[in-house]
């Protein structure tokens, strides 16, 4: 039986502007916007990090959303096609022990059901 190779992921070097702006948009449905801002802020400054998908999911305690969902598939055929996906931002949530996928849920799911052990570039604060 041969075993297939896990297909390389491609990153960009830094996270797209836009990312950042989702980032604000989503985590303004958890916080207040001066938390939002300071939030921000924090990703913005800080280093770009790898962990493995499966623990990004672990942690984050959120479903795998498959191929059929649209944004899913978009971001799968850009793995195919080895184009660069923007580093995915994360915000640690203490008080609940998880982690927020504040941007980058769809690149983790596209990811995540191509090569569970991916290596995830991403910022953390």
């Amino acid at each position: 039986m041969s075993k297939v190779k896990p297909i390389d992921i491609n990153w960009l070097e830094v996270v797209e502007e836009q990312n950042y702006q989702a980032a604000a948009s989503y985590l303004g449905l958890l916080h207040p916007d001066n938390r939002v801002v300071e939030i921000i802020a924090g990703l913005r400054s800080a280093p770009i990090v790898k962990f493995k998908a499966k623990d990004i999911f672990r942690a984050s305690r959120l479903s795998l959303l498959g191929v059929s969902n649209s944004h899913v598939a978009r971001d799968n055929e850009k793995i195919q096609k080895g184009q660069g996906l923007s580093p995915i931002l994360l915000v640690r949530d203490e008080q609940n022990g998880t982690v927020v996928i504040a941007d980058g849920y769809h690149r983790m799911c596209a990811i995540y059901g191509s090569n569970e052990d991916a290596w995830i570039r991403c910022k953390i604060t």
